[in-house]
């Protein structure tokens, strides 16, 4: 299952395809040349045979060297897939529209970095037919972003910062920072991030910390993403308070029960579920239909 945090990290590129180019020039030291047009593109590669080949983030980038394919991929961790699936990308783009395909993954794991990076050579050993070299964004290269001042100049940088570096004691510092940026933004592009970064967080305590933080901003009250996280809190109330009845009434909770309730997202079920738990003789019978 795709998770949000995937999701995330490549679709703030969608949001602002100009922090991809930047991050390329400035990040990467890749000599990219200044776009002055993009267009999202279909993300759908696959061909008649009935294999999905899906890619994360397509934009065309208009130059004055000429157009490219920029294909972002989001990575959580290795996968040995990829090395015939990235190729595949590249090859079958350059054939479809004879732009140039540039490759790009971005990571919020230093390993999974240092995996990506690493060239794919296909072919002979010594004498590869065709070579693949992926530009990696992670935690190793995208600066982090602490100083309030950084984060006004470039509040797109400061969101990817976050999104990549959103762990650890200098959490706090990246996220004020942020919320300082945020506050310069127009407000439907700031809770657009804010939502990016929320998706991104994974520590639990770091996630608060900036779920708090965004709640103090007036705009925010008002768009979608402040809605979903309250209605996200009412959810995770509702499902510790199924699995504390059963271990207030002595009643044994199997992981398989507790992983079922906490992935629960519908709050009616989580309901009915909570006023069986004060019923049942086993946690399993929370589940049973009437």
């Amino acid at each position: 299952m795709v998770s949000s945090s995937h999701e995330a990290m490549h679709r703030i590129f969608q949001k602002d395809p100009a922090l991809l180019t930047d991050a390329l020039q400035d990040v990467l030291r890749v000599p990219f040349p200044k776009p002055h047009d993009f267009a999202a593109m279909n993300v759908d590669l696959t061909e008649i045979e009935p294999v999905e080949r899906r890619v994360d983030t397509l934009l065309r980038a208009e130059t004055d060297e000429g157009t490219y394919l920029l294909i972002v991929e989001s990575q959580g961790q290795p996968d040995k897939k990829k090395l015939g699936s990235w190729p595949y990308y590249l090859s079958y783009l350059y054939e479809k529209y004879s732009w140039q395909p540039v490759l790009i993954v971005v990571t919020q794991s230093s390993a999974t970095a240092r995996w990506a990076a690493q060239p794919i050579h296909l072919g002979m050993g010594g004498c590869p037919s065709l070579t693949v070299r992926p530009l990696v964004l992670g935690p190793d290269n995208v600066p982090l972003i602490a100083d309030v001042d950084e984060a006004v100049a470039n509040p797109s940088l400061a969101v990817l910062s976050a999104m990549t570096h959103g762990r650890g004691p200098q959490a706090p510092a990246i996220l004020e920072s942020l919320v300082a940026a945020l506050q310069k933004v127009e407000p439907d592009t700031a809770a657009a991030f804010a939502q990016l970064v929320d998706s991104c967080l994974a520590d639990p305590q770091v996630k608060q910390m900036w779920r708090d933080l965004m709640t103090t901003m007036q705009y925010f009250y008002r768009h979608p993403l402040a809605e979903e996280i309250r209605e996200q809190g009412r959810v995770e109330d509702r499902a510790e308070t199924v699995l504390d009845l059963l271990r207030w009434r002595g009643i044994e909770v199997p992981e398989s029960v507790r992983r079922r309730v906490e992935a629960c997202t519908d709050l009616e079920q989580l309901k009915v579920w909570s006023q069986r738990a004060v019923q049942v003789s086993r946690a399993s019978e929370l589940f049973e239909v009437d």
